[in-house]
């Protein structure tokens, strides 16, 4: 799994946990909720680290909070 890969799912395991749908997450965060969809369905394929943060701040977590998974911490360097 790619980061972008892991960035969506990591979104979708938020909202799940906090009970969010993707337009609940977009006005708690705000951000359009097409961006929201451009990152789950891979259309952005690099979202800026902003607007991670924003989504961050909507589910009231830290970017600490948002990337300290094992499935980040366990992912392959893509640089090869």
């Amino acid at each position: 799994m790619n980061t972008q890969e892991l960035v969506a799912l990591r979104i979708q395991q938020l909202c799940a946990e906090h009970g969010y749908n993707l337009h609940q997450l977009a006005r708690a965060c705000g951000v359009p909720p097409s961006t929201i969809k451009n990152i789950i369905h891979g259309v952005s394929r690099n979202p800026g680290i902003v607007t991670i943060k924003l989504l961050c701040d909507g589910l009231g977590i830290s970017l600490y909070d948002f990337f300290d998974t094992d499935a980040f911490r366990q992912m392959q360097q893509e640089l090869k």
